[in-house]
């Protein structure tokens, strides 16, 4: 009897890293002062086509660090109460034990070395995680401190469009206003387009590696 076959992981698709798509909502836009208030991410793994699928979501309510601030306006955008007893928020190193614990557990069994996020304008994202990393004194941090994957880039370059709603909206993929700026409802959306638009290129990785079939 022939063995099965073990499924396909991403292994040295991205030189070693595993992507994992990452959305956050604050109280404001500079990662030093103000408040990280939800984090969400969403695990990338291969179907057994190879294709890039998305996977478990992870995610928290966060409270905010103490002398945090927080800017009005964007409480207006993300809809958040900081303070509402029904958030269940945790503290930064809680919430963010939380979401790597399972970042850690996809990077091993991927055959991978580290994380790399992939966000919408990733690099806010990026910023506010390793702001809160380092207020929270974490020493092993799963993401690469500095590299990101940006749909934004993608979205521009493959759709002609750079906000999330249009691209998903050209790539034909749903979106729900009403459901916006909720970090897990935003991460999910990522890892689709992500997805969906890293499929779309496999020919090129083929053309361009000199493989056949462009799995990891």
């Amino acid at each position: 009897m022939d063995p099965i076959p073990s499924p396909p992981r991403i292994g040295q698709r991205f030189r070693g890293f595993l992507p994992v798509v990452m959305d956050v909502e604050t109280g404001g836009f500079n990662a030093a002062t103000d408040a990280l208030l939800e984090i969400a991410v969403v695990l990338i793994g291969l179907d057994p086509g190879g294709n890039l699928v998305r996977g478990e979501t992870y995610a928290a309510h966060v409270e905010p660090f103490p002398g945090a601030n927080i800017e009005k306006a964007s409480l207006e955008v993300n809809g958040i109460d900081p303070h509402h007893p029904l958030r269940l928020a945790v503290p930064e190193r809680e919430a963010l034990a939380r979401v790597f614990r399972p970042v850690r557990q996809a990077v091993s069994e991927q055959g991978c070395t580290r994380a790399i996020l992939v966000g919408h304008n990733a690099h806010f994202d990026l910023g506010f995680l390793n702001a809160a990393v380092a207020r929270s004194d974490i020493k092993r941090n799963p993401f690469h401190p500095f590299s990101a994957f940006d749909t934004v880039t993608l979205g521009g370059a493959i759709l002609g469009q750079t906000v999330l709603a249009r691209a998903l909206e050209a790539a034909g993929l749903p979106y729900d206003a009403k459901e916006a700026h909720s970090a897990i409802y935003d991460a999910e959306r990522t890892a689709d387009l992500f997805c969906l638009l890293l499929n779309r290129m496999r020919t090129i990785h083929a053309e361009f590696t000199g493989n056949g079939v462009p799995v990891a």
